[in-house]
């Protein structure tokens, strides 16, 4: 049975738009889009979903923890669900953060770390190989109540797909722009509701399909 891993941050965990700072809930299976694309899928494959609220691409959050850098994260992962066929990874939402002092540069250096690490020969080798698909999340909007974290965003976030894009070439990794699929909800800027995780999830099984 081929397996893939979902890896990515609140958007993949399910967390719903958030209408106060102190909302805390998460959709459930069949409506948060790793289990929407395993619907589509079929019963042949398997996934593995891998999403941490806060998680990044390359930070310890001295707000969230330090097991929000997703470089760590990645590796744990990738130790813990051997084999693999497929590795999707979602993220950059969190860098977004001004504590961050985030820049296109940036993220996507921190995307590239990802790719580094689930590239390397000997994880490749350990699993058998498997494929990565990079998703670029959509953009971020200043609105609802944590718009206070998320400040310039506008300036940043509709040009992460591109250096996404560029980047997913160079490594030979697979490529899906989230933002030409879904958006963010007006609630809160920054998550899914439930039309657009089942969209998402559709979109990336054909992705997948694809490999």
């Amino acid at each position: 049975m081929p397996t893939i891993l979902t890896f990515g941050d609140s958007n993949t965990h399910g967390t719903t738009p958030m209408p106060s700072r102190d909302h805390n809930a998460r959709f459930g299976f069949g409506t948060r889009w790793p289990t929407v694309m395993a619907e589509h899928l079929g019963p042949d494959w398997h996934v593995v979903e891998d999403g941490l609220p806060g998680r990044t691409t390359q930070h310890d959050d001295p707000v969230m923890w330090p097991n929000m850098n997703g470089q760590t994260g990645l590796r744990m992962a990738l130790a813990s669900h051997q084999p693999l066929d497929v590795v999707a990874i979602m993220l950059g939402t969190n860098d977004l953060k001004t504590r961050f002092a985030p820049s296109v540069e940036k993220i996507t250096a921190g995307a590239a770390g990802l790719l580094d690490i689930a590239l390397t020969d000997d994880l490749q080798a350990r699993h058998g190989p498997y494929r990565v698909l990079l998703i670029c999340p959509p953009p971020v909007v200043e609105t609802g109540p944590i718009r206070g974290e998320f400040t310039g965003v506008g300036a940043i976030a509709p040009n992460l797909a591109r250096a996404y894009a560029d980047l997913a070439h160079a490594r030979g990794a697979a490529f899906l722009d989230a933002g030409t699929v879904i958006s963010v909800s007006d609630t809160d800027g920054v998550h899914f509701d439930a039309p657009a995780h089942r969209a998402l999830g559709e979109a990336v099984a054909e992705a997948v399909r694809s490999l």
